[in-house]
């Protein structure tokens, strides 16, 4: 596995080819949640984002990263607040391709253990505890590609890891559990926090910036910008 310098130095060109990119906003659709959330009382969620005005059906909606952040102050120990944050990171996660996402998130709704889990981990999330944070979160319908989505959403010091952001890393020829020396997830999941956090900060991004990329990337790391390519 490469040392971390040797890795900022694989990142690089990948950074500079990028640097101007932008995470999209994602869309979804409002009337296929409106059924799992109305239940629940968080149809309210639904207004998050903007009209997505190429939308092909009538009422699809944009939501990006940046609506996530702006319901931080809401998710405190008030319930209601902690539910729409995470319902809105569900939405988010899901965007219009994960068709089991509304259904998964009414699953998660109906698991008792989902409130208490919501404030442990924000509490371990903004102790900067993220093996705590990920080895506390087990809910029914949600796996740590979405679990992480909820750290992220509550930190810009936590971050996302999915299949996807796996798939460069392993790519770049870097495990999580080399890493962290171990098969245990929660400490694979520390170790690949600190090291993007060491790695945005040698590159000068930001580290959620950075997980992006290696998202978008997919596993294919020498592929170039869709302007490089002129598409």
């Amino acid at each position: 596995m490469p040392a971390p310098g040797d890795m900022v130095e694989r990142l690089r060109p990948l950074v500079a080819a990028n640097r101007a990119r932008r995470q999209p906003r994602v869309r979804f659709r409002p009337d296929t949640w409106l059924p799992r959330l109305e239940p629940h009382g968080l149809a309210h969620v639904l207004d998050l984002g903007t009209e997505d005005p190429a939308a092909r059906r009538p009422g699809d909606r944009l939501i990006g990263r940046e609506n996530l952040t702006a319901l931080r102050p809401t998710a405190d120990d008030d319930t209601e607040g902690l539910l729409a944050l995470f319902v809105a990171v569900m939405i988010w996660g899901s965007g219009t391709t994960n068709g089991r996402g509304p259904r998964n998130t009414a699953a998660a709704l109906r698991d008792e253990r989902l409130i208490p889990v919501l404030r442990t981990t924000r509490e371990a999330v903004l102790a900067d505890d993220p093996g705590r944070a990920y080895a506390l979160f087990t809910v029914r319908g949600v796996g740590f590609p979405f679990f992480t989505k909820w750290f992220a959403a509550l930190s810009d010091q936590a971050l996302i890891l999915d299949s996807r952001v796996l798939a460069t890393l392993n790519a770049l020829a870097w495990t999580t559990h080399e890493a962290a020396t171990t098969r245990h997830w929660p400490t694979r999941y520390a170790a690949y926090v600190t090291a993007m956090r060491i790695w945005s900060a040698a590159l000068d991004v930001p580290a959620p910036w950075l997980e992006w990329l290696l998202f978008d990337l997919n596993g294919h790391p020498d592929r170039l910008t869709r302007l490089e390519r002129g598409a």
